[in-house]
């Protein structure tokens, strides 16, 4: 049904009490199911939380047609795939709708990408959910996009590590201080006893937030299953789902094979990343969410390109 004629639109036929350009202007937190595309001609549906925003060149208007951006953002979740081409197409549609006011848009999706992951050793498999963030900015003939993950990961701490061995050193020695000579079954047997842990190091669930800017052109699909497959690699020790006992055991395992301080495992991922030409660019923050203390242990790192992401602490 069309409006009425008579009824008033203050946005567009008020001038601005103030004539100054805006940088962006629109809305945030829309709630809209949204079909991510993924390998194979397939789809993963997700409900995503959309910002779309504007910008306000021209001095003389008021305000936007938010109206318009909520409409055009309705439309793309009902129809569309999002693949880099589809946002693309999307911003051209935006800067279409505000023709004289506006030259640039902006969108941002925020999701949880599930993803069925399988366990370590035994048959089982679960779904994991990683936070994901799409950002992309159409700036005259300029369309740059982004894609941002969270990684969760076991971080066993080398230090605390290094500890426990000395006490399970002296607990040897102290056991069998009246012992020449001890069989091997003998130690076998200890180490299988409680007294074989008698300290354990610390570990904790620790957090990968990695953001990348990648070439649109070069991608049918948004890379977020490589990129999370990316990190997962570098740091070897993922949190798990569905678990049996043998899986548990070779998370032990691969933790003590990757022991590692915050900085550790901020420099495993800066390497792993600059081995792939896909991310022009990218910033890295590693948190591990301590058990020994009540902070967290924080290291920060991007690319280091000119012109590239700055290091800040939070993006």
């Amino acid at each position: 049904m069309n409006a009425r004629a008579d009824m008033p639109d203050v946005a567009a036929d008020a001038n601005p009490v103030n004539q100054e350009t805006l940088d962006w202007v629109g809305m945030s937190h829309i709630s809209l199911p949204v079909n991510i595309a993924q390998p194979g001609e397939k789809c993963q549906p997700v409900l995503a939380q959309l910002d779309i925003h504007v910008d306000i060149v021209n001095p003389d208007v008021k305000g936007i047609h938010m109206s318009r951006l909520y409409l055009l953002l309705n439309t793309f979740a009902a129809e569309q795939l999002v693949t880099p081409s589809s946002i693309e197409a999307l911003l051209n549609q935006v800067c279409e709708s505000h023709q004289g006011i506006s030259e640039s848009a902006i969108l941002r999706l925020s999701f949880d990408y599930p993803l069925n992951r399988p366990a370590l050793k035994s048959d089982y498999s679960g779904w994991k959910p990683y936070p994901s963030i799409i950002e992309a900015i159409k700036q005259g003939d300029t369309f740059s996009l982004e894609i941002s993950v969270t990684v969760p990961y076991s971080s066993t701490c080398p230090c605390s590590a290094a500890l426990s061995r000395q006490l399970l050193q002296e607990a040897f020695r102290d056991d069998f201080a009246q012992q020449d000579s001890i069989s091997k079954e003998t130690v076998e047997a200890w180490l299988r006893s409680e007294r074989g842990s008698v300290a354990t190091p610390h570990s904790q669930r620790s957090y990968a937030k990695v953001r990348a800017k990648i070439n649109a052109n070069d991608h049918n699909i948004l890379p977020l299953v490589a990129l999370i497959d990316t990190i997962e690699g570098a740091l070897k020790t993922p949190v798990q789902t569905a678990v049996k006992r043998e899986d548990e055991q070779e998370f032990a395992r691969l933790n003590g094979a990757n022991m590692m301080f915050c900085e550790d495992a901020a420099r495993r991922l800066k390497s792993a990343m600059n081995q792939i030409s896909d991310y022009h660019d990218f910033w890295i923050r590693v948190e591990h969410h301590e058990s020994l203390h009540d902070h967290d242990a924080v290291a920060v790192v991007s690319k280091g390109i000119p012109g590239g992401y700055s290091p800040l602490l939070q993006r």
